[in-house]
């Protein structure tokens, strides 16, 4: 009789425990995939194409889903066709500017107006500031939790940031400069 009375909070608060663990877990899963594919973004290994992933926006999102390890049979790695919606739940972007200040005025994205399609994409030139984000869409699975842990319809989108100067990996390159490298 006394377990009855305890069992459902119990079991709520066992579930809610394990929803927030992988949260984390897909977090720091995310913070590293993004660390080490943004680090051939600085390094100028992916704009040289010796990253082994195509030189693009889908190239980097294919980086960063290697990189994912457990969670890679999420991400789907092939592009959607024209018109469609993307069924992957990773979505990359990466914008340069001319500053650090200008870089740290970026306005976080709303994760409930978040749209796939208006992402930017800019690897940037030897030397450019960087901001590399990635977002991984994660489904919130206990119901009753939903409330507390989503922040977009159906789930919890998680980010990863990285901001970095470009090495000069390529002083041959000419200096393109920010408004006409994107």
């Amino acid at each position: 009789m006394e377990f009855a009375l305890i069992s459902i909070p119990l079991m709520m608060l066992m579930f809610g425990v394990l929803e927030l663990a992988m949260i984390l877990l897909v977090s720091a899963t995310l913070d590293t995939a993004t660390d080490f594919a943004a680090r051939n973004i600085r390094t100028g290994v992916f704009q040289a194409g010796s990253s082994g992933a195509p030189v693009s926006q889908q190239g980097f999102r294919q980086l960063v889903c290697v990189n994912m390890s457990w969670l890679e049979p999420m991400c789907t790695l092939d592009a959607p066709a024209p018109g469609e919606p993307d069924p992957s739940p990773l979505f990359v972007e990466s914008r340069t500017f001319a500053n650090f200040a200008a870089a740290s005025a970026l306005p976080e994205r709303d994760p409930n107006t978040f749209d796939p399609q208006v992402t930017n994409w800019c690897a940037g030139n030897p030397e450019d500031i960087v901001v590399v984000t990635t977002y991984f869409k994660w489904p919130i699975v206990t119901p009753l939790l939903r409330p507390v842990f989503q922040n977009f319809s159906g789930g919890r989108m998680i980010s990863s940031t990285r901001l970095f100067r470009n090495e000069p990996f390529n002083p041959a390159l000419p200096r393109l400069g920010n408004n006409t490298s994107c």
